[in-house]
């Protein structure tokens, strides 16, 4: 195999010979060629035991992460299946509705330049400092006693997670070759499932210690959970990797070897160039990149709906409120189960496309289910099942294909910026889908996922003729006139505009 790297002071260290080039139709004629196979021998790098080494070190940090994000964010869920509402006031109406709502404006507006302070500061530094601050903002969440304290803890509570879901798909992409991505995106993703589920049995825990102290339990919810979120992120500041050109695990040999393995896939990375403000907007004039924002909106709307009010639709069948917690385990531990199975699918065959389709479907019959069957209790149970597992598979699926379709660090941090954030777009809608006043059929909120999940599946579809189409005017050889007469940094800055990359499928 073949690929491009640049003249690195790594590679240089390491004494691989800089200047041996070669011109084909995989690279542009100024690009350095070498054997990924000889480059391994000659550093003295396993290349299976040093991804193993990134995936201990990387992967189960975000995880982690990540999990106790979307924990703080959706144990509101919970907490408002004990007495939050009625301490609060906010039992009738839709003040509840705007208190979910609320979250998503700091939260989308702040993506992208979260991502932008993400690369200056480094990850290490930025992530904590992000975890250490909504976990903070929890704890202050079960202090609060009216409604406008509930909104301003949901407001900065958005503006701290900002960081979190972008920064750390972005940080993958910055770490794995397309191939090998799928998986580390999915494990990575199975962390907001795990959180659904492990929510439901932490709240019908914690729920218990209604009283103590004089709090009431929903209290507890956000006291708690805040609270273990602050001390793991102070740990994190030294746990949390870096970039590749800057990790401190590995050794130069192994930093030069994967700088390279990264360049075959995307091209140089331009770490150490600054982002400007030109760079971002160059980016908004990629309309695939608008078309990644609709893919993953279309599916952010049913996928909030289901966080947010799956245990208010599970109490409607019936249950109390600690077995319709308990009861929001399954649904979650489903999802996470198909997730991993279709990702490592997804990875062997090389393809997205099908099986975010595919997932989406199985998501639509389940709201479809859910529309038409009102009377058989596990039924709707089941359509439940349907609904997660297809959602929460199939939205890693989605991000991955389109983050690792960007190239370099600043088209893969303000793409997966934007695709987050406007997708988060859709947590708005969602909030709304599902009111008081709909309930126990709730049909314009199963209605609304249905049709948003269609709209994702029309750009997915999109998406893919579109890219396709672009392959073929590039094995064509169209735009390699005008690539040659780019200046060295213009090319450095192209990342998937370059002549020379392919868009995955």
């Amino acid at each position: 195999m073949a690929v491009v790297i640049d003249n690195s002071a790594d590679v240089e260290k390491a004494g691989y010979p800089a200047s041996d080039t070669t011109v084909d139709q995989q690279k542009t004629s100024s690009a350095k060629a070498v054997d990924l196979d000889a480059l391994a021998k000659e550093l003295g790098v396993d290349p299976r035991r040093l991804l193993w080494k990134i995936d201990v070190r990387l992967v189960p940090m975000l995880c982690i992460l990540y999990l106790m994000a979307f924990l703080d964010r959706v144990n509101i869920s919970n907490a408002a299946l004990f007495s939050m509402k009625t301490d609060l006031g906010i039992e009738t109406g839709t003040r509840y509705n705007v208190a979910l709502t609320i979250f998503f404006v700091p939260y989308i507006l702040c993506e992208i330049p979260s991502n932008v302070l993400m690369k200056k500061f480094r990850p290490h530094v930025w992530l904590p400092i992000c975890m250490f601050s909504f976990g903070l903002v929890t704890c202050l969440q079960g202090l609060v006693q009216n409604y406008s304290g509930l909104l301003a803890t949901r407001f900065f509570l958005g503006m701290s997670e900002a960081g979190m879901f972008p920064g750390c798909f972005y940080l993958i992409a910055m770490w794995y070759v397309r191939s090998e991505a799928q998986k580390r995106y999915s494990f990575f993703f199975s962390s907001t499932t795990l959180a659904g589920g492990f929510g439901g049995l932490l709240a019908s825990a914690i729920g218990l210690l209604d009283g103590k102290r004089g709090y009431h339990g929903w209290r507890w919810i956000f006291i708690i959970e805040g609270a273990v979120t602050c001390v793991i992120a102070l740990t994190f500041f030294f746990l949390i990797v870096d970039f590749p050109e800057e990790a401190r695990f590995l050794t130069a040999n192994e930093r030069a070897y994967v700088k390279a393995k990264l360049a075959v896939d995307v091209g140089d990375s331009q770490r150490t160039q600054k982002t400007t403000v030109k760079d971002v907007l160059e980016v908004f004039k990629d309309y695939k990149i608008y078309l990644a924002g609709f893919m993953y909106f279309g599916l952010i709307v049913p996928s909030y709906g289901y966080a947010y009010f799956a245990p208010a639709i599970i109490k409607q069948l019936g249950y109390s409120t600690i077995q319709a917690q308990l009861h929001s385990v399954p649904p979650w531990a489903a999802a996470c189960g198909a997730s991993m199975i279709s990702s490592v699918f997804s990875d062997y065959f090389r393809h997205r496309y099908l099986f975010t389709m595919s997932l989406t479907t199985i998501a639509i019959v389940g709201f479809g289910i859910l529309l038409g069957e009102h009377h058989n209790v596990n039924t709707q149970y089941a359509a439940l099942f349907l609904c997660a597992l297809g959602l929460y598979s199939s939205m890693p699926i989605i991000v991955c294909w389109t983050t690792t379709n960007f190239g370099g660090h600043t088209r893969r941090g303000v793409g997966a910026g934007w695709q987050v954030g406007f997708g988060n777009i859709g947590g708005i809608i969602a909030t709304f889908s599902f009111l008081a006043t709909d309930a126990p059929r709730y049909t314009k909120g199963y209605s609304i996922g249905i049709g948003f999940a269609v709209l994702s599946m029309i750009s997915c579809t999109i998406y893919l003729i579109c890219t396709q189409w672009e392959n073929r005017q590039r094995d064509k050889g169209i735009g390699i006139e005008q690539w040659e007469q780019l200046t060295t940094d213009e090319k450095s800055k192209a990342g998937d505009q370059s002549p020379y990359f392919r868009y995955g499928s």
